[in-house]
């Protein structure tokens, strides 16, 4: 810790202590509940509730990758303005989900433009269809189908789409002047993924997806994912190799299985994934991804 924080922290520990219970309490909730952290230049991350949030300061105007829910973006936003004075000039989505979508709206008269692969706004919209929730989003203006290309301050800007993986709009957003990529959902560091078989999603596929951006990105590359255990967001090829193996031995178990002869409701009662090394079930999801599995391999 540095010792402008840790100073900062102890003098806020002194004050709360002072507090009667009931202020103690108030000034608790208080306290920024969110956290920043710069990687590299002036690249960073925030993370507070949803998916991992990649920025970008420059003397032109600021990047956002991601946007989590309203109120998380506007704890973003607020803190970014004291930080650089320039204005938002591009919010660019990893994939369409939620957690990583739903605080566009506060980007709404900020931003310039909203950068997504072409099926993420596609899924953006279907899925705010169903929900009638147009009028509490701000879509894509700007899409592309294999990569897209953006120069601001230092840094260039390369998006990636190397097909359907978590969803069929997964896009990588590469910094590459400091050589940062926000790989979205394509990582649950240690975690059992999500994967959503309505936008697209195969577990086969995925495999290949993380063998392309193991090829496409060196060993120096700063991964930042979309989720992980104990909120580790941040790793490097190791971790990709890590989630890579869940995958294989997630549908290895599944074909023995089938090729044993169980129907699928004997698969579903599997409990976990064997030799999958840090990679586990922290949210129970162990049986949305045997299915997946299962329809993959008997389709």
């Amino acid at each position: 810790m540095q010792r402008r924080s840790f100073i900062r922290n102890a003098g806020l520990s002194a004050g709360l202590l002072a507090l009667a219970p009931k202020d103690l309490i108030a000034a608790l909730f208080q306290v920024p509940a969110y956290k920043i952290t710069m990687l590299r230049n002036n690249v960073g991350i925030f993370t507070e509730k949803g998916g991992t949030i990649l920025f970008y300061l420059s003397d032109e105007g600021i990047v956002v990758v991601d946007s989590e829910f309203p109120d998380q973006a506007n704890h973003l936003i607020d803190d970014l303005k004291k930080r650089n004075s320039n204005p938002f000039k591009l919010l660019i989505n990893t994939h369409h989900h939620g957690d990583h979508t739903g605080g566009n709206i506060a980007f709404k008269g900020l931003v310039e433009h909203v950068v997504g692969h072409e099926n993420c706004l596609a899924n953006y919209k279907r899925v705010a269809g169903e929900q009638k929730s147009e009028d509490k989003q701000l879509f894509q203006d700007i899409t592309f189908k294999d990569t897209w290309k953006h120069k601001i301050g230092k840094e260039k800007i390369k998006a990636y789409y190397f097909g359907p993986a978590h969803t069929n709009g997964d896009a990588l957003i590469h910094f590459q002047n400091s050589n940062i990529v926000h790989i979205g959902d394509l990582m649950f560091n240690r975690m059992y993924p999500v994967v959503d078989k309505k936008a697209g999603a195969s577990f086969q596929n995925w495999v290949k997806v993380l063998d392309k951006a193991q090829e496409t990105f060196d060993d120096q590359t700063i991964f930042v994912f979309g989720h992980g255990s104990n909120n580790a967001v941040v790793g490097s090829k190791d971790d990709l190799k890590g989630m890579q193996n869940y995958i294989n031995q997630l549908l290895k178990l599944v074909d023995e299985n089938i090729k044993a002869g169980k129907t699928k409701d004997e698969i579903m009662q599997i409990t976990s994934v064997p030799n999958v090394g840090e990679w586990k079930d922290e949210l129970k999801r162990i049986k949305s991804n045997l299915e997946a599995a299962y329809e993959e391999l008997t389709t």
